[in-house]
């Protein structure tokens, strides 16, 4: 059982960054691939980034490439997504997700376990 905790959303102008954290607890964080999803209200929850066990391999959605960077510290048992030319819209609630993969993950319904999401908000 794998519990996450995101953190560091919040309410930011066009053009600015923010910096996600997911903390993971237990002490088997490097065997969880991770991802990150969003969610806007009256959409369905869309793929953001992933990334392996190890880091070596990431990925991204076409819309966050070259603005968003997904990066982990199997030490601190956390995975970052750091989000920069921050768009309005890219306002949603972003989650972090976990699944016992070799490799990357970027299907929502492969992750066996979600954090409670944290709300980010561009204003134009």
């Amino acid at each position: 059982q794998v519990q996450l905790v995101e953190s560091g959303g919040g309410l930011v102008q066009a053009g600015g960054s923010l910096r996600l954290s997911c903390t993971a607890s237990g002490r088997t964080f490097n065997n969880y691939a991770m991802g990150w999803f969003r969610q806007a209200p009256g959409k369905e929850r869309e793929f953001v980034a992933a990334i392996s066990r190890y880091g070596g391999n990431t990925d991204y959605a076409d819309s966050v490439k070259e603005r968003f960077s997904i990066s982990r510290d199997n030490s601190k048992n956390t995975v970052y997504l750091q989000m920069n030319s921050l768009k309005p819209e890219d306002t949603a609630v972003y989650y972090c997700a976990a699944d016992r993969t070799v490799g990357l993950v970027t299907a929502a319904l492969v992750y066996d376990y979600w954090g409670q999401g944290t709300q980010v908000t561009v204003s134009s």
